[in-house]
C-alpha cells in the first residue's frame, strides 16, 4: 500500500485524519497562501485552489505517495475570514458575524499518480445575537486564534449558534472526513481498514 502524507501541520486535520485508522505522515506543503488571496475573490475557487496548491506541492517530492492537501475559510456577506491569530482580530470577527448567516468552506484535494480528486464541503451558520460581553467570555475560553471565523464548534463556540446546516460535522473541524474515506476507498486505501493490515503490521 502506498504512504499516506497530509500536507499539513494543523493539529486539528490531525487529529481528524486519524480517525480513519490509517498510519499517515504530516508535511507542510510551505505554500504562500496569500498569493492566491489576492487574485481569487470567489471564496469556494480559494478554497479549492489552495487545497490543491498544497497536495501538489508536497506531491512533487513524494510522487509515490498519496498526498492529502487541505484549506477552510469563513465567508460571510462576500468578506473571508481566515485565522484571527489574536483576541482583537478574533473579537472582531465574531462581532461581525453576530446575528448573521454565514458559510463555512472545506476543500481537499487527494494526488495520486499525477492525478487528483478534489471535493469541497460547504457548511451554512447562523450565529445567535450575543452581547460585547459574551464574545469577550467566549474567546477568553476557547482562545480560538487559529481557527478561521473565530470558533471552536468541538468545544464552547457551539453555544454560539442557533443553526448549523451541514453534510458532515467533521468539514466544521478542518476535513470532510465522509467525502475523504470514500476517495480514500476509491484509491484502494480501505478505510476502516481491514483485519488483515494490522495482522501484517504485527507480524513485522
Amino acid at each position: 500500500m502506498k504512504n499516506l502524507i497530509l500536507a499539513s501541520t494543523s493539529k486539528y486535520r490531525k487529529e481528524l485524519l486519524e480517525r480513519l485508522g490509517h498510519q499517515f505522515e504530516c508535511i507542510s506543503p510551505n505554500v504562500d497562501e496569500d498569493q492566491f488571496k489576492d487574485i481569487i475573490k470567489d471564496p469556494i475557487e480559494l478554497a479549492q485552489r489552495l487545497g490543491f496548491e498544497k497536495a501538489k506541492a508536497v506531491s512533487e517530492k513524494y510522487k509515490d505517495s498519496i498526498i492529502i492537501g487541505s484549506d477552510q475559510l469563513a465567508e460571510c456577506d462576500g468578506v473571508f475570514l481566515s485565522k484571527p491569530q489574536n483576541f482583537e482580530n478574533a473579537f472582531k470577527q465574531l462581532r461581525f458575524l453576530n446575528d448573521k448567516e454565514h458559510r463555512l468552506i472545506t476543500s481537499f484535494t487527494v494526488f495520486s499518480d499525477g492525478d487528483f480528486i478534489t471535493k469541497t464541503n460547504i457548511t451554512t451558520l447562523k450565529m445567535r445575537n450575543l452581547t460585547d460581553s459574551q464574545l469577550e467570555t467566549y474567546i477568553k475560553q476557547d482562545t480560538p486564534y487559529d481557527c478561521a471565523g473565530s470558533y471552536k464548534l468541538e468545544l464552547h463556540g457551539i453555544s454560539l449558534f442557533e443553526r448549523i446546516e451541514t453534510t458532515d460535522q467533521s468539514a466544521i473541524i478542518g476535513l470532510p472526513l465522509i467525502e475523504l474515506a470514500n476517495v480514500l476507498n476509491s484509491l484502494d486505501i480501505l478505510t476502516p481498514p481491514s483485519l488483515d493490515m494490522f495482522i501484517n503490521k504485527k507480524d513485522k
